[in-house]
């Protein structure tokens, strides 16, 4: 017992014991007070806990950007405020030859079918949302009615025998004017397409450099085919004009289908009511809004600025005109091609045979016989001048 008792004793006091130490053992580096943080640096700080805050000032919102500066270091916000709005910034160069080089973002607009947003992502929008798709799917529509009528109902035929009598339909001018009109009129279409929908159809098989080079140069045909067809379709409408003035007749023909879906094809002048639809619809109104906003994409009408704003309205409303004037000529191409038997040929050497004239535009043909329309009414190739009536002063008259 003693010998235990003296052995905690000395464990406890080892100095007591007279046994020899060093000097004390070092702390632990978790038990060592931490350092003081040296002032200076970057230090973080809750902006909501400053005070008083810079959003205070009433005229906080209508700061200028050194105003702003002053308060709040590096914040350009009334800048980029400006900026979206619309404001115009100081360029160096002549409104006449950069109108919007102090505007770097568009203002804000809605267009139809687009959000609010800015007049660029607006226009982009309803473009690729609205008109890429409809009208694709109008055309496409379009060619497959046109498709099924053709395999359901066929081409109209002649229900009598032809008599070999020939009446002339359509002039050398009259077909070289439509025919110029059509050329440049297929043109347009077939390069809008390609710059319309080609991305999807054309460039995963071509290639984006095949593709870019041929949307490049068709790009610049469409630019300089475009006034061919101002002029040609000019042409058109003088040419046309008189023979698709609206007559009481072209009621009975609409009434009655335009005989599509029955036996008999109701009575018409030169040009039947659908005929007629087309020239107006398609050629005058629809035609003239194409040609009014191709001549300004292509900047050659006078007395415009051409901002971007106009120019995308003007896109909008081209594609928006052009789509429905193909769907129109689509049905026309189809009646005059593979619709009716003798229509292209009509086109072509400008005769149509006696039957079918009386078949298929019975008052056209009656007044044909009635003489108060001629039969032919171009000078046939290598046929004599007519004798002109001379006065007794001898002057032809």
């Amino acid at each position: 017992m003693g010998c235990a008792a003296g052995a905690l004793a000395q464990e406890a006091n080892p100095a007591a014991s007279g046994a020899v130490t060093g000097s004390p053992a070092p702390a632990s580096p978790a038990a060592a007070t931490p350092a003081p943080k040296a002032e200076g640096g970057i230090r973080s700080q809750n902006i909501f806990d400053v005070k008083p805050e810079a959003s205070a000032d009433p005229n906080y919102l209508n700061q200028t950007n050194g105003e702003r500066n002053k308060v709040q270091p590096g914040n350009n916000a009334p800048m980029w405020r400006q900026v979206s709005g619309g404001v115009t910034g100081y360029s160096s160069l002549p409104v006449s030859e950069a109108p919007e080089a102090g505007n770097l973002i568009q203002r804000f607009v809605q267009y139809p079918g687009s959000r609010f947003t800015n007049a660029g992502e607006a226009w982009r929008q309803v473009r690729n949302n609205w008109i890429i798709p409809y009208g694709a799917a109008l055309l496409f529509v379009t060619l497959l009615a046109l498709a099924i009528f053709y395999f359901t109902r066929g081409p109209i035929r002649l229900h009598g025998k032809e008599t070999g009598r020939k009446i002339e339909r359509f002039t050398p001018f009259e077909r070289a004017t439509h025919w110029s009109n059509a050329l440049a009129f297929v043109t347009l279409a077939i390069s809008g397409i390609v710059m319309a929908f080609g991305k999807f159809f054309l460039l995963p098989v071509l290639g984006s450099a095949l593709f870019g080079w041929l949307a490049y140069v068709l790009k610049t045909v469409h630019n300089f085919v475009g006034p061919l067809f101002v002029v040609t379709t000019l042409f058109m409408v003088f040419t046309f004009i008189r023979s698709n003035w609206p007559s009481k007749d072209d009621f009975t023909w609409l009434r009655q289908g335009g005989g599509l879906f029955g036996g008999k094809e109701p009575a018409s002048h030169r040009f039947n009511a659908g005929e007629k639809a087309v020239f107006w619809g398609g050629v005058l109104f629809l035609g003239s809004i194409v040609i009014a906003s191709g001549l300004f994409l292509d900047k050659l009408l006078p007395g415009f600025v051409y901002t971007r704003g106009e120019m995308q309205v003007a896109h909008m409303v081209h594609a928006v005109a052009t789509l429905l004037m193909m769907a129109m000529i689509m049905g026309h191409i189809y009646i005059g091609t593979l619709g009716m038997t003798g229509a292209y040929k009509a086109m072509r050497e400008g005769y149509v045979d006696e039957t079918w004239a009386r078949e298929h535009h019975r008052l056209w043909y009656d007044d044909i016989e009635a003489g108060k329309i001629p039969a032919q009414r171009s000078q046939p190739a290598g046929a004599p001048e007519p004798a002109r009536p001379v006065t007794a002063q001898g002057t032809s008259v």
